[in-house]
């Protein structure tokens, strides 16, 4: 039945199956078996069941929300909200009522529930019995609850949603709706006032702050695109009656006081004001303009009275509607968050309703993400304070060594027949890895992977591409108006930025790729060599002639070979310790430590939501066992600080003792290539291996990109399908939809007009008394205005409708001026009664 307030309508969806992608989530990312949670994953279904079903208005469908919403935020905080569960809801207003919106996202979840808890209140408040004082009470609290709800969904889900919000949860509409059920919980608490007799003064404040919030509520729809401009024009009637009623509450108050001329003032604006209401009528429901008719006849009544006895009795100035008082405001609604909403946690102790929360055994998601956090920044810290400073001492001492032609000039004087045993050992090694033959096979390997990730990348890129060639012709097509979609690239920004990530990383690979080609280019010859026969580098070393060493010489040799030897014991020590700490990270697990942690996190703060920014003090500590080998790293540059200066004094020694004898030349020449080639050759060996790492996990990077951007591209196509059937179904309700759009700018015209012309009497916008000739006139309310057709003569026009005699006797003049109303909304059941007087063409013809 019809009724002068207004409800939230449910929003519906489909059955899903949380417990499938649950366990399949568990059993991937988790070292716990899935087996262990089967309860747990049975409940979930079920009081998802119950939750999405609760749509009558019913109490117990509260604790069912409830309920399903806490588990929900729990939930949340052990696994990622993109599950891997397709949640589909259908919006409950505006004109896509019956195009549904799909998210995996446990936040999009959630808001739709809290929703259906806020049309649940408004519903349940709608089916209470008001002309009681108890019923009163019991739909005011209803609909704070309901406003309570609204206002913790927009202010604290829709902004951690982290996608778009769906259209009827924007800003503006959540505020028309959060105003909305203030103002009418507003009315309930002044309908209770008025029938428990309270003072007309404290009625008159109530009223007033009735009109405010209905204002308000008005102000926002205008700037929604999803209320309807039924719902507006009910906010805004709703507005000018309460505007009425509170001067006509404080007129009455002025008789008490025998403020005989002010009552005057006060019962003419309330007039205008519910004149200003009655022009909303052609799209009000019949309680509502009952209403108003019923307050305007009281008004009438009394208004002449009062200008009777002032004329006759009293003869007291009627003061101009800008002297009079602006009437205060009594709020006694407020938006109330349930404490189940607003404070999830602490309903799911075990010893309530709600029972122990779900999945509580199962290691909160934080604390995976914890553990990775823990070894990226060990494995930094390692390998940029430990590893990579060894290796750099370790790389100047060898081009300290280059540059100063050593060991080749000592070893060619030690011996100048036959080769070292130095080189041979090196020679030996690299015949035993096949020397070059592996360098160049692994570089043919690492082109095949580069190839293969460089196609797979651009094949995601080539999947972008055409899906943004298609948007950009549909849009072209349709216009951007219709086409309202969002571009590609903002549609896919994580995507678009991750082709420019890998393209910079390929780039970058190809570099280092084109560096290491060089190096083995400089020294492929050398290497060739060393991995040739044992004849092959005799011959490449030159014999030199025995020279006769004096003890000078003798003593500098001495002083460079001891010199020489510590850098091979510094080389060996260095190369034990870098795989000592490797080790030591390998074996450092945190795990056991944050599990710890987070048991005494639960334990101390049983309801708080577990986050990897609680375990920096804990990563502090542990990393400060890594401090030792820090400090290693700096002793070690101090010795080999103190190396290289004996190195460098003990090969001028040596120099200074050799002046002037060129016998070994070439053979020095000789062993300091083939030296610094194996040290080349050891380095690009490490460059490649690194390389084959790098394109490695480049592959699982470009795949999950790839991956990403097929699902875009479908769900795009998928889409595009969707709004290519809408826009073909919307030609058909073109006219109706120009005709909203029509009002709707008219609506928002109106209060941006409104809010430029601040008035002196009332704090929201009241229209202004036509009181005495100086007095301002009053601004009509918004009329929605249709096109003017004039027919032509000997045409009939369908909107002048077929007139079968007058109205039925006894018809008021209302009843014959009064147009039917044409509202769809579900919050206005059967509000559309025939007028008796003028047949509507939508009823056919009727005959006997």
């Amino acid at each position: 039945m019809a009724s002068n307030i207004l409800f939230l309508p449910f929003r519906r969806t489909n059955a899903v199956s949380m417990s499938a992608a649950i366990k399949q989530y568990i059993s991937t990312k988790y070292d716990q078996h899935p087996d262990m949670f089967k309860k747990d994953l049975d409940t979930i279904d079920q009081i998802r069941s119950n939750a999405v079903n609760s749509l009558e208005a019913h109490v117990s469908g509260v604790q069912k929300l409830t309920l399903y919403a806490a588990q929900l935020v729990w939930i949340g905080g052990k696994f990622p909200i993109d599950i891997g569960v397709d949640f589909t809801w259908y919006p409950a207003l505006g004109f896509n009522t019956q195009n549904p919106e799909s998210q995996n996202n446990l936040r999009f979840e959630l808001a739709n529930i809290l929703y259906n808890l806020a049309a649940l209140y408004s519903q349940l408040a709608l089916s209470l019995n008001r002309s009681t004082s108890d019923g009163l009470r019991a739909a005011c609290n209803y609909f704070c609850q309901a406003a309570g709800v609204i206002a913790h969904l927009k202010d604290t889900v829709i902004p951690d949603l982290r996608t778009t919000p769906p259209e009827d949860m924007d800003t503006m509409t959540l505020e028309s709706i959060q105003q909305l059920l203030l103002a009418q919980a507003q009315e309930c608490f002044w309908s209770k006032a008025v029938k428990d007799g309270l003072k007309d003064g404290l009625i008159a404040k109530l009223a007033a702050k009735v009109c405010d919030l209905y204002d308000q509520a008005a102000e926002y729809g205008t700037k929604s695109d999803i209320i309807s401009t039924e719902w507006i024009h009910h906010m805004t009637a709703k507005h000018h009656h309460f505007a009425a009623a509170a001067q006509y509450r404080a007129s009455r108050d002025c008789l008490d006081k025998q403020k005989y001329g002010e009552e005057v003032a006060r019962l003419r604006d309330s007039l205008v004001c519910v004149n200003e209401a009655l022009k909303e009528s052609r799209w009000i429901n019949k309680v509502v303009l009952a209403d108003l008719n019923g307050l305007k006849a009281r008004v009438s009544e009394d208004l002449k009275r009062a200008e009777k006895d002032n004329d006759v009795i009293y003869l007291i100035p009627v003061p101009p509607k800008s002297e009079l008082k602006t009437l205060d405001r009594a709020g006694m609604a407020t938006a109330r968050i349930p404490q189940e909403v607003s404070d999830p946690y602490s309903a799911l102790d075990g010893k309530g309703a709600f029972g122990q929360p779900l999945f509580a055994r199962l290691v909160p998601y934080a604390v995976h993400v914890a553990v990775s956090i823990y070894d990226e920044r060990k494995e930094r810290l390692v390998n940029t304070t430990v590893i990579d400073e060894l290796e750099g001492l370790t790389q100047k001492l060898r081009d300290l060594l280059q540059s100063l032609n050593l060991p080749g000039s000592l070893q060619a004087l030690e011996k100048p027949l036959g080769l070292p045993p130095s080189l041979n050992t090196h020679a030996e090694e690299i015949r035993q890895q096949d020397g070059l033959h592996k360098l160049r096979r692994s570089m043919h390997e690492i082109s095949k992977l580069k190839a293969n990730d460089a196609a797979m990348y651009q094949e995601g890129v080539g999947l972008l591409k055409a899906e943004a060639e298609d948007d950009n012709k549909a849009r072209l097509k349709h216009g951007t108006e219709r086409w309202n979609r969002q571009p590609s690239r903002e549609a896919a920004k994580n995507l678009y930025t991750k082709v420019d990530e890998i393209d910079g990383y390929l780039k970058s690979a190809a570099s280092s790729d084109d560096l290491v080609k060089n190096k083995l280019k400089e020294c492929e010859g050398a290497i060739e060599v060393l991995g040739g026969t044992a004849r092959d580098l005799e011959s490449y070393v030159p014999n030199s002639k025995r020279t006769t060493m004096t003890p000078a010489v003798e003593r500098a040799v001495d002083g460079l070979r001891s010199a020489l030897s510590d850098v091979t014991k510094l080389e060996h020590r260095r190369k034990k310790k870098i795989q000592e700490v490797r080790e030591k990270v390998k074996y450092d697990d945190i795990n056991g430590a944050i599990l710890a942690e987070t048991a005494r996190f639960e334990r101390e703060y049983p309801m708080q939501k577990i986050e990897p920014a609680q375990f920096e003090n804990l990563f502090d500590d542990r990393l400060e066992v890594y401090n030792e080998d820090k400090e290693m790293v700096a002793q070690e540059s101090e010795l080999q600080s103190q190396l290289t200066t004996r190195i460098k004094e003990a090969n001028a020694a040596f120099t200074t003792a050799r002046r002037g004898d060129s016998s070994t030349k070439e053979r020095e020449q000789a062993l300091q290539r083939l030296a610094n080639a194996y040290f080349k050759y050891k380095e690009i060996v490490s460059n490649l291996n690194t390389g084959r790492k790098f394109y490695n996990d480049l592959a699982n990077i470009v795949t999950r990109f790839t991956d990403d951007c097929r699902t875009f591209a479908y769900q795009r196509r998928v889409e595009a399908g969707q709004i290519e059937t809408d826009l073909s179904t919307a030609l058909s309700n073109l006219n109706l939809n120009i005709q909203d759009q029509k009002e709707r700018h008219n609506l928002r015209s109106h209060y941006t007009t409104h809010q430029q012309q601040p008035l002196p009497q009332q704090q929201s916008q009241h229209s202004q008394p036509q009181q005495q000739q100086q007095s301002p006139q009053p601004m009509a309310a918004p009329t929605p205005t249709r096109a003017p057709q004039q027919p032509e003569p000997g045409i009939w026009d369908p909107n002048q409708g077929i007139k079968f005699g007058g109205a039925p006797p006894g018809a008021s003049a209302q009843q014959r001026q009064q147009v039917n109303g044409n509202v769809h909304h579900p919050a206005y059941p059967n509000a559309n009664p025939r007028g008796g007087g003028q047949w509507d063409v939508s009823h056919g013809l009727r005959f006997g």
